[in-house]
């Protein structure tokens, strides 16, 4: 059976038409050396050897992530990932064995939609995450602002006129600016500020975590565009659970990285998957997911577009909130 080092090393190298036999292969082992995924698979009554294609592989409910360890093979963690939650909620757990490993994998991510962190500045306008401990947010966009290699970069907690003076400073650098933010503070900033960052690409990550009264994405990006002067909202969908990152270039669609994919699967059957169009959960394939699970069926609603991006349209009603889910 193929190593970790193995699967690592082919990551990068996925394309369209390696993509089933990779994630099949990642399958077969942890289908055998992941417990928790093993039992799960064997309480569907599924023989993993009999599984020969892309869309009989079962998925495990994130939820699992909340209750159990979820790990392939026999290693140590370097760092335990936890996602936010209300008080006294249930959270996420994610074990990762290396660092190092998650945060070159966001970056090739990053990278790939972007191009190099080199060219930009980066500010982060992430208090909640800031606030705790775990959040693999705050490590990618803290290696990020390391990487960019930029004197200007740096986390603003709530000070948002010194955000706001730093980003327009930046206005004529060869750079381009990059602002990362949390949504419920991209939206405080804009109902406190009015300021031309029209320079700036603005990127929200989700996450109202239950601070303001939801809105649609949909409507943030306008309220947003309108007070900053930009042409359009960038997004990021990540969660705990996962290595990988998708990321929606202005309306409201994500692209995937090579090494990930989404199925829809209908709402009131598991294991049927939805035509493209049409509202369903999300499943999502995350290869990076290595020594996890690379199969996992989400709690967010959502739709494969005819062109092949996806889109993420809300959660299902019986789903605790998740604090770095988009909105709804």
């Amino acid at each position: 059976m193929q190593t970790f080092k193995s699967f690592e090393q082919v990551l990068y190298t996925v394309n369209d038409s390696t993509f089933e036999d990779i994630a099949l292969r990642l399958f077969y082992k942890q289908a055998a050396g992941n417990k928790v995924y093993k039992d799960f698979i064997g309480y569907l009554g599924l023989e993993p050897t009999s599984i020969k294609s892309l869309d009989k592989i079962p998925f495990l409910p994130i939820s699992f992530f909340k209750t159990h360890r979820i790990a392939t093979g026999t290693w140590t963690s370097e760092i335990l990932f936890t996602s936010s939650g209300t008080t006294g909620a249930v959270i996420s757990q994610h074990a990762v064995p290396r660092l190092s490993f998650y945060l070159e994998n966001a970056r090739r991510n990053f990278e790939l939609f972007f191009g190099p962190l080199t060219d930009y500045h980066i500010l982060a306008l992430l208090p909640s995450y800031l606030e705790r401990e775990g959040s693999s947010l705050i490590s990618m966009v803290d290696f990020f602002i390391k990487e960019s290699g930029s004197p200007h970069g740096g986390f603003y907690l709530d000070n948002y006129d010194a955000l706001l003076k730093k980003a327009l400073e930046l206005k004529d650098d060869n750079r381009k600016v990059l602002l990362f933010g949390v949504s419920f503070a991209l939206l405080e900033l804009a109902e406190k500020n009015q300021a031309d960052l029209s320079h700036c690409l603005i990127l929200e990550t989700g996450g109202m975590k239950g601070r303001r009264k939801e809105i649609t994405r949909e409507e943030l990006h306008e309220f947003l565009q309108a007070r900053f002067m930009v042409k359009s909202i960038l997004s990021e969908y990540g969660m705990t659970e996962l290595m990988s990152q998708a990321y929606s270039l202005g309306n409201g669609q994500y692209s995937l990285p090579p090494w990930m994919k989404v199925v829809v699967r209908d709402i009131n059957d598991p294991f049927k998957f939805e035509p493209n169009g049409k509202t369903g959960g999300i499943n999502i394939i995350d290869l990076a997911n290595i020594h996890s699970c690379a199969f996992i069926e989400t709690q967010d609603l959502g739709k494969i577009a005819q062109n092949g991006y996806f889109e993420v349209l809300g959660r299902f009603d019986n789903s605790d909130i998740r604090g770095c889910n988009l909105l709804v």
